[in-house]
């Protein structure tokens, strides 16, 4: 037997052992048998790429602490400040073990007096969110998934440099894996100009590092501590223009009031992790009016917590709803758990009614989202798709009371995955007001008939169902 062949059986041995080992550890993880089975295929099915995957995508870091306790509650301090006492709460009884249960987990208080405006196109809200830029008096937070060096790019960096020369506090993060393709020479022209700007978690060589599978997906806006914006858009023309095939139909919010501070203190954790400065002041934190009789809690959620709150929070509203419950979501991957909730809500007679968009913009994740569709319109649930475009809008909402917005989409990533950041807003008044936009939608949608969908061609309903194999990695 040759060198070469003793050397290549020597390879082959020490690689069969490492893809046992990788086994092993995700079997001893104990992590959900949905999400473990498709990287064992994975492994198994795809030598070398397959390990290559795992390392980059497949690693359980909610073990990994990247902030301190101590440092946590002293910036979430602030906001619970001023907060109005628990037996003066106006939460509807049904929903006191949500905010129990939200307030438990990561400290999230119940703030008190918010305004809401809702933005249902990129030209509204990037016409309010350039004015709120303009008129900014001490400081200027932003941190977006994706910020791109394009017309609308252009314009936000203008404003961005203008106010940092004026004396302005101007802060940037921005999602690393979110803007590769965006040139590091657009985020330095704001770095030369003062503004102190910074990627988060970013990848220096993508093949070496796990970070590139936790993504910062939240979008915030803080000027002065007394506005804020959050939601579905990110800062690209095509929330405007659309796409090739269609409009580009998304939500976005602006909060003023005491919901800011939930939005500071979320950002202020997000600056602390990248560059270490602990800002705390009250500055950060003014005094603002009562501007109405909304109450909300500021959730965020991410790969490093113990708890998946966000996806536990969904399921406790859905379990929770007694007449309906409405989702928009352009990726429906739900967990088991998600899964189960939403289709023991509609054979309980609560309506379901689900909106995704009729073509999505990835091909894999749209057939996957239909293999979950089956089951849920045998349960009684409704499915409608959006048609005059791609609809990115993300929305929970039940019993013309509570409303779920922000920056988290219904499936495994945003669940698991990425960093995200939700307002759940408990009032009658801004339900009705999402329910009115959610019927509208309706308008542009076509209705999933039951007995057409379960009769679609076998071949499309086996690739959808091979497709949802995968749909934790998705």
């Amino acid at each position: 037997m040759g060198v070469q062949t003793i050397v290549g059986t020597i390879l082959f041995i020490c690689y069969c052992v490492t893809i046992l080992g990788l086994i092993l550890v995700i079997l001893t993880e104990n992590r959900n048998p949905l999400k473990t089975i498709p990287w064992v295929i994975v492994l198994v099915l795809l030598p070398g790429i397959g390990l290559l995957f795992y390392f980059l995508f497949g690693q359980d870091n909610r073990k990994q602490k990247i902030i301190s306790r101590r440092i946590y509650k002293r910036i979430m301090k602030r906001p619970h400040s001023n907060s109005p006492k628990k037996d003066s709460y106006p939460v509807p009884l049904q929903y006191r073990p949500l905010v129990h249960l939200l307030g438990i987990s990561n400290e999230f208080s119940l703030l008190y007096g918010s305004e809401i405006s809702v933005y249902t196109t990129g030209n509204e809200k990037f016409k309010a969110l350039l004015e709120a830029l303009r008129n900014a008096h001490h400081h200027i937070h932003l941190e977006y998934y994706i910020f791109c060096d394009d017309e609308i790019g252009r314009q936000v960096q203008n404003v961005l440099i203008q106010k940092a020369s004026e004396g302005i506090e101007v802060r940037v993060l921005y999602d690393d894996v979110g803007c590769w393709n965006v040139k590091k020479s657009f985020f330095k022209e704001m770095k030369d100009a003062g503004v102190e700007v910074y990627p988060f978690l970013q990848v220096v060589l993508p093949v070496l590092s796990s970070k590139v599978n936790y993504r910062n997906h939240r979008k915030i806006v803080v000027i002065d501590g007394i506005t804020g914006f959050m939601g579905g858009m990110n800062i690209a023309d095509r929330y405007c223009v659309g796409t090739s095939w269609g409009s580009w139909r998304d939500t976005h919010f602006k909060i003023e009031g005491k919901g800011v501070h939930g939005l500071q203190s979320a950002f202020l954790i997000d600056w602390y992790v990248i560059t270490k400065q602990l800002l705390n002041g009250r500055v950060y934190y003014p005094q603002v009016p009562v501007l109405s009789s909304k109450l909300m809690q500021i959730v965020t959620s991410g790969p490093v917590e113990q708890w998946r709150i966000l996806l536990q929070a969904t399921i406790k509203v859905i379990a929770s709803a007694k007449k309906y419950i409405y989702i928009q979501t352009p990726y429906f991957l739900p967990t088991e758990g998600l899964n189960q909730a939403l289709q023991t809500a509609a054979l309980s007679g609560v309506d379901v009614r689900l909106m995704l968009p009729k073509r999505a913009d990835s091909r894999a994740v749209n057939m996957a989202s239909h293999s979950f569709i089956d089951y849920m319109v045998k349960a009684g649930a409704k499915v409608y798709f959006y048609n005059p475009g791609f609809l990115h809008a993300k929305l929970v909402l039940s019993d013309d009371m509570l409303t779920c917005i922000g920056s988290a989409n219904m499936d495994f990533r945003s669940f698991e995955h990425n960093f995200e950041i939700n307002a759940f807003v408990y009032d009658e008044s801004f339900a009705l007001q999402m329910k009115k936009i959610f019927t509208h939608d309706l308008h542009n949608c076509e209705k999933l008939v039951p007995a057409r969908w379960l009769k679609r061609p076998l071949k499309q309903r086996l690739i959808e169902s091979f497709m949802r194999l995968f749909s934790p990695l998705l």
